[in-house]
């Protein structure tokens, strides 16, 4: 048994630096999914419950690109004489691989390069391994950043490790400890969630496991029926496994992107699996509180494809199952307050007879997988492990092998400032050394009583704090006259239009411009006006912030976005081909431009946009293939000098496939 730390070298894609642009929350926490008839009240009771998106404090990672080469990642490795688990604290604590030694074969869909593409709640995702997410409905805020991993001791001495962070978005600490026992064919993972506060937390996890899809592979689940889902509502009740005659268990079996919410009944044991031709595969299994299972397929279209191709490389192609708290994973469930949750998965190999775990029979195929699982782990046995291993959750690390931010011990400093009990484990160690750049301002704020004042003309404005009593710091201090600048009146702006005040940020917006006009604070306003459907208004406010400064990339985009959206294409244009070479040769530029060149007759300047290699185009977005559509009807109308009606617009569709490399439709047809 044995933890050690190596180098995990890979092709990378470099993350490029963050978006100084604040994405806030949406107007309302709570959002509507519709639902089958035949749901139950259970199943109904939290879906959609603060479940919209948010992003705040953190900032968008959307700088990368797809040039790639060698880079060496700091990996932490857990042994034993059956399994090798590799985990990655750089990467939000992916575990990247775990290695069947007694077989030599991996269990999991090992992506051989990192890839950043936009489908996290941050923008930058990558495929491969299991990832951990928490907070809100969403791939991690953390999952392309580092965290905190420490080497403890596991039940029997021998070494463990621990992953964990300081959530910034709703303020609670989060640890995953990895077991791996000597002689134990399954790694156990233990989470634990703490919530601090002396109020109810809306809280949310998923396991998120990718495993190699070939056209043999089946996934397994012990229930008889299931929600199904492919990007339109409702969520649509299914017997299981078959849907329009076809068994969708097999991936080979499906046309476009979809996903399947397991309806497993109450007392049955969670787990699920994917096996190969060969009844072999890996599975998962939980104690109770992960009461969740889901399978995610890209599907068989061509954009199913593109995508599997544009995460990793040919020929390794996977699909997700997974694994959350809730039955359905738009749902956050109420954690009450000064509690925490606990639940241990296992992660290991099955090995079935491959024509019953491949039988037409759904019932036998499913049962004989469980059979094989309760005789190699039974529930009573891991329900025990889970208690068990209360006492290495709570034990100080012998080491901290690994930093992550200093956001945690800028809060326990908060906490300290203002005599309050420290409600973070001590076992969390955030030290001060963490403590940088990042942090200094709010240091300052805390220990001084006042924001320093920044450059306005500098291209980054800082790091974001938006809880409420660091909005409560910085408007007393602002009120006692300290600090009271540019920059403190803006960070004041985003903290309250993050918490729903959108009267207070517009004058605190208001105020930093009487101090120094700059881009941030007209683009806020810019965002306040937009939200209120005043386009033209928030048209005219970008347009300011653009000459205020500094110009960076990200407001030339949204800027040239909402000149597109509000169909001034010649001024669109204009601004594009007048930008500097280094903000014109960014692709949602290029993109921005060629719908104007469309719209105002430059077919010319439209087709070189075609042959790209987009790195950031959003998981469900078919902005290319709309263009290539109307690119080539708006062509051939001018060319044979014939009516672009709906008769050239099937024609186009019949004539013109959309190339593949442009391709990333997951629904069978654009709306």
């Amino acid at each position: 048994m044995s933890l050690k730390a190596e180098g995990y070298t890979i092709p990378a894609a470099d993350l490029g630096a963050e978006n100084p642009l604040p994405v806030f929350r949406e107007p309302h926490d709570d959002f509507v999914m519709p639902m089958d008839p035949g749901a139950t009240d259970e199943e109904r009771r939290f879906v959609g419950w603060r479940s919209s998106r948010r992003i705040l404090p953190y900032r968008m990672q959307d700088g990368y690109t797809r040039n790639r080469k060698p880079r060496t990642f700091q990996s932490f490795v857990l042994e034993n004489e059956h399994l090798k688990a590799t985990i990655l604290p750089e990467l939000g604590g992916r575990m990247v691989s775990l290695f069947n030694k007694d077989r030599g074969v991996e269990l999991l869909e090992k992506n051989p390069v990192f890839q950043p593409a936009n489908l996290s709640l941050r923008n930058a995702w990558f495929s491969g391994g299991v990832e951990w997410n928490t907070t809100i409905l969403g791939h991690y805020y953390m999952t392309c950043s580092p965290v905190f991993a420490a080497k403890i001791t596991g039940l029997h001495g021998e070494p463990a490790l621990r992953i964990y962070e300081w959530d910034r978005v709703k303020c609670f600490p989060w640890q995953i400890d990895f077991h791996l026992p000597p002689g134990s064919k399954f790694l156990f993972v233990r989470p634990r969630l703490i919530n601090p506060h002396a109020q109810e937390l809306p809280m949310y996890w998923w396991s998120n496991i990718a495993v190699e899809e070939t056209p043999e592979t089946r996934v397994l689940i012990p229930a008889e029926t299931a929600f199904q889902h492919n990007g339109s509502a409702p969520l649509d009740i299914m017997p299981m496994p078959m849907l329009e005659g076809r068994d969708i268990m097999y991936p080979k079996n499906v046309d476009a992107a979809r996903e399947i919410y397991f309806r497993m009944k109450d007392g049955q044991r969670p787990w699920v699996a994917a096996v190969n031709g060969e009844g072999r595969g890996l599975i998962q299994a939980s104690t109770a509180r992960l009461q969740g299972r889901k399978l995610f397929y890209w599907g068989m279209n061509a954009g199913g494809r593109n995508w599997q191709r544009y995460l990793s490389e040919a020929g390794h192609n996977y699909l997700e199952i997974q694994a959350g708290i809730g039955k359905i994973q738009p749902t956050c469930i109420p954690m009450p307050a000064d509690t925490e949750w606990t639940w241990t998965e296992a992660y290991g190999e099955l090995a079935a007879d491959p024509k019953k775990v491949h039988s037409k029979n759904w019932s036998e195929a499913w049962q004989a997988a469980q059979a094989v699982l309760d005789a190699a782990l039974p529930q009573a046995k891991l329900t025990a492990l889970n208690e068990d291993l209360n006492t290495c959750a709570r034990q100080a690390p012998q080491e901290v092998l690994f930093k992550g931010a200093g956001w945690g011990a800028l809060e326990r400093k908060r906490v300290a400032a203002a005599g309050l009990p420290d409600k973070v484990p001590a076992e969390l160690v955030f030290d001060v050394s963490t403590l940088g750049p990042d942090q200094a301002p709010w240091l300052a704020l805390l220990e001084k009583g006042a924001l320093p004042e920044a450059s306005a003309t500098a291209g980054d404005p800082g790091q974001f704090m938006v809880q409420p009593e660091w909005l409560w710091a910085l408007e007393r201090a602002l009120q006692a006259k300290r600090g009271d600048n540019w920059l403190a009146r803006y960070q004041q702006a985003v903290a309250m239009l993050e918490n729903h005040d959108a009267l207070g940020a517009r004058k605190a917006c208001e105020a930093s411009i009487r101090h120094t006009p700059t881009a941030w604070a007209y683009r806020m306003l810019a965002v306040i006006e937009r939200r209120n459907g005043k386009l033209a208004k928030g048209l005219e406010l970008l347009q300011k912030a653009w000459e205020a400064g500094p110009r960076i990339t990200a407001l030339a985009i949204e800027y040239a976005q909402a000149l597109i959206e509000a169909e001034r294409f010649q001024e669109a244009r204009d601004f594009c081909t007048k930008l500097p070479a280094e903000i014109k040769a960014h692709e949602r530029i290029l993109i921005a431009q060629a719908h104007a060149a469309l719209k105002t007759g430059h077919y010319d300047e439209v087709e070189p946009i075609f042959a790209y290699p987009y790195a950031t185009i959003r998981e469900g977005e078919a902005t290319l293939a709309e263009l290539w559509f109307a690119w080539n009807e708006a062509r051939i109308a001018k060319t044979e000098n014939i009516p672009l009606d709906a008769q050239l617009k099937a024609r186009v569709r019949k004539e013109c496939p959309v190339p593949p490399n442009i391709d990333f439709r997951i629904i069978l047809e654009i709306n």
